[in-house]
């Protein structure tokens, strides 16, 4: 018996206990029936959405039942994996070439070169960044242009994703980019509040020798601004602790530094970000994965991943770096 059998046979003897351990269904009302009238049939009904409900279990063997496969509800997915016949929407530039199928291409980093008005060159696209369109309407593009005989503008779209291609079903002026908010500080002020120093952030050789010495420990120091960038505003150094004792380190800074300072709990050390973020720029030369930027920074998220679809093959391909690690910013965007 194959693998499929097995579990047909499983499935098959679970709606068979299902169905005797219930009630007998009511006689039928003759009466009614005669005079036209449909009668209620609950139990059929739950009979078959509990064989719907069992069908799409997963079978788990679970440690020292090797016999006994136990049905568990299926986890929730990756809210970011795209599949094939997903809505999904994209907001950014559609590019229309003379004679060719008009396409999606996302803000990819491009070389600041200035052109004499006229003589521009035709907007195009990486070809493994494309996105097929249909049904786009290229009248009601947003800040519409020709040059050279291809059409360009900008649209938010929502449709259906098949292999890289989107049918669309809607069609809007494109989405703003909203304001990313400033962190907040994870430390209380001390007694009297955070004291001025102004919008120089605070550095020096001593500074940049007690982070360098520590690496492995310590996340990347950054400076946060707790009433805004006005002069004269108070600056606090961030020292983020992902392995150590953060009073010990409390203590250690003091020593070399004495303005404002916030130690606290961090996830990830300087040296394993930038270890990851190396692993992400690697991936950039596989041109099929569709990843076109990367950046690090610090957080529970410190290594940005720039990418088109955040498909199956992508979160293959990210999976080995540590999938937590990773703020991933794909331009298709699944709506749930």
């Amino acid at each position: 018996m194959n693998p499929v059998d097995k579990v047909d046979d499983l499935l098959a003897k679970a709606g068979a206990q299902w169905r005797a351990g219930q009630p007998s269904p009511p006689e039928p009302e003759l009466d009614r029936i005669t005079q036209g009238k449909r009668p209620h049939r609950w139990v059929p009904v739950l009979a078959a959405a509990s064989v719907a409900a069992i069908a799409i279990a997963a079978l788990v063997v679970l440690p020292g039942h090797k016999d006994a496969p136990q049905l568990v509800a299926p986890s929730n997915e990756d809210p970011l994996l795209v599949h094939n016949g997903d809505k999904v929407e994209v907001s950014g530039q559609v590019i229309a070439a003379a004679g060719k199928q008009p396409v999606f291409c996302p803000a990819v980093p491009q070389n600041a070169v200035g052109y004499l008005p006229g003589k521009e060159p035709a907007p195009t696209c990486p070809p493994n960044l494309e996105v097929q369109l249909t049904g786009v309407d290229l009248d009601r593009l947003s800040n519409p242009s020709t040059i050279k005989g291809t059409r360009s503008g900008q649209a938010h779209l929502v449709g259906i994703w098949n292999d890289r291609k989107l049918a669309v079903q809607q069609q809007s002026v494109p989405l703003k980019e909203q304001p990313v908010p400033e962190p907040k500080i994870p430390c209380d002020p001390p007694a009297g509040g955070w004291q001025p120093g102004g919008i120089v952030e605070p550095g020096g050789p001593a500074v940049d020798a007690f982070f360098n010495a520590r690496g492995a420990e310590l996340e990347q120091p950054a400076m946060r601004y707790p009433l805004g960038q006005a002069v004269n505003a108070p600056v606090v150094l961030m020292v983020g602790v992902a392995h150590g004792n953060v009073d010990a380190v409390r203590q250690a800074i003091k020593g070399v530094y004495t303005g404002n300072v916030c130690v606290f709990q961090a996830k990830y050390s300087r040296n394993e970000v930038t270890k990851s973020g190396g692993a992400v720029s690697a991936l950039m030369a596989q041109k099929d994965l569709g990843i076109f930027g990367t950046g690090q920074s610090v957080g529970d998220h410190p290594v940005s991943v720039d990418l088109l679809v955040y498909d199956e093959a992508a979160k293959a391909a990210l999976a080995p770096i540590g999938l937590d690690i990773l703020d991933l910013r794909p331009e298709v965007k699944r709506i749930s």
